[in-house]
């Protein structure tokens, strides 16, 4: 029965599809996207899916199939590889050139004819970029970078692969250093390589910090792996690690074109696990070698003073007679005044107790009897003994009175005491 509608066949459809794509898209298309799967077929074509994500919540918002051809892919991929040091694999964002098309058994397809490598690594640098600024708004960028080397390091944390050639190196050109120098390490191991490596190293360190005490620094080392293997070394985990770590970090991960985030916040960067190990020495180097200058100038200091000091001891002895002589001629002089003022005091002492002396003379000789009885007093005794009082004497005894010009003898008549003494 006929209805008068317009019936088509999914084959019809889809050509119609295809047809109207072709149309509308006649041409080549530069497409930003980010590769979320990459699979390289036993034939050497390589089949992709690119998505496009939300920059605020990261949902997914496109998606495309895309094919490169094998004859296409043996010249893209190691020209992409060599020009950003990064593997053609999921997880990168690329700025390709493509033909859209329609298949009316597959569906929708983009074919990739070219890839330009400077986007990949505009978006590496911007990340790197990102990362940096994170830890700089933080204020932890600059922590490891401000640490400060002891004069003499020798005692270091290695974190490495044990089985890396780049490890051997480095251990080969400190134990045979030229100076003959002992430099202590313990190795940390690690994987370098691959989606833990990340991690790995912040496990290393963790356990590196456990026994800060014990060492100087920390060395990073990677030697050969892929180039591409340096996105592991753009982690912000790690990069935060190592910038906060509380020992300063040598970083030598064998990439001298550019710089990862963790060699931009560590406190030393080097190109290679050698050159780690060259600057290790270098620092001891010149650690004793201003020991060395620093002994030799204190040689020096001693015997210029040693030389000063026999120059004055010299010049002393010289003048010790002179000095001797001085002092000897000095303290002449002061036992002369000492002297004369000894007899001043002395001549002086003398004189004062001579006038005392006279003082006491004179008193002596107005006190004596002999004065007295010149200012017309009379002295009374009594067999011998001066009489002071009337008591013991009795009526007929004699007594004899001392005068001035001579004595005389009476006898006692009569007593009569004085009425004063009857009173008291």
């Amino acid at each position: 029965m006929t209805t008068g509608r317009k019936e088509f066949s999914l084959l019809e459809l889809n050509a119609c599809v295809r047809n109207a794509l072709q149309e509308a898209l006649p041409d080549r298309y530069w497409v930003r996207a980010e590769i979320s799967e990459a699979k390289i077929h036993a034939s050497g074509h390589c089949y992709l899916e690119l998505i496009e994500k939300e920059d605020s919540t990261g949902r997914t918002i496109a998606k495309a199939r895309a094919t490169i051809w094998a004859s296409t892919f043996r010249l893209l991929q190691p020209f992409f590889e060599q020009s950003t040091g990064q593997l053609f694999t999921s997880g990168i964002k690329i700025l390709v050139l493509v033909t859209p098309s329609f298949h009316e058994l597959y569906g929708y397809n983009l074919t990739i004819h070219d890839i330009d490598p400077s986007y990949t690594l505009g978006d590496a640098t911007r990340r790197r970029a990102a990362i940096l600024q994170q830890l700089q708004d933080e204020g932890v960028a600059d922590m490891n970078k401000e640490l400060s080397w002891p004069a003499l390091p020798q005692r270091f944390a290695v974190i490495s692969s044990p089985s890396a050639a780049g490890y051997g190196d480095f251990m080969n050109q400190l134990q045979n250093n030229p100076y003959g120098y002992k430099i202590y390490t313990v190795l940390f191991p690690a994987v370098m390589q691959g989606e833990q490596t990340a991690q790995s190293i912040i496990e290393a360190l963790d356990r590196i910090n456990r026994h800060e005490g014990v060492f100087d620094g920390v060395v990073i080392i990677r030697g050969g792996g892929a180039t591409s293997d340096l996105n592991s070394f753009d982690s912000y985990p790690l990069a935060a690690n190592v910038a906060q770590f509380p020992l300063p970090i040598i970083t030598g991960i064998g990439h001298e074109r550019d710089d990862t985030v963790i060699d931009m916040v560590a406190n030393t960067r080097v190109k290679t696990p050698t050159a780690a190990a060259e600057w290790i020495i270098s620092r001891i180097h010149e650690a004793d070698i201003y020991a060395a200058n620093l002994a030799h100038t204190i040689g020096e200091k001693i015997k210029d003073r040693l030389l000063q000091e026999k120059q004055a001891l010299q010049r002393a002895t010289s003048m010790l007679p002179l000095l001797i002589e001085r002092r000897i001629l000095g303290e002449r002089h002061k036992t002369a005044l000492r002297n004369e003022q000894l007899k001043q005091a002395l001549r002086t002492r003398l004189d004062s107790e001579k006038r005392r002396l006279d003082n006491m003379s004179e008193t002596v000789r107005l006190l004596s009897p002999h004065s007295i009885l010149q200012r017309g007093y009379s002295l009374t005794l009594h067999h011998g003994r001066v009489v002071k009082s009337v008591d013991g004497l009795t009526p007929g005894e004699t007594i004899e009175t001392l005068l001035a010009d001579g004595t005389l003898t009476s006898r006692i008549e009569n007593i009569q005491p004085s009425k004063t003494k009857k009173q008291i």
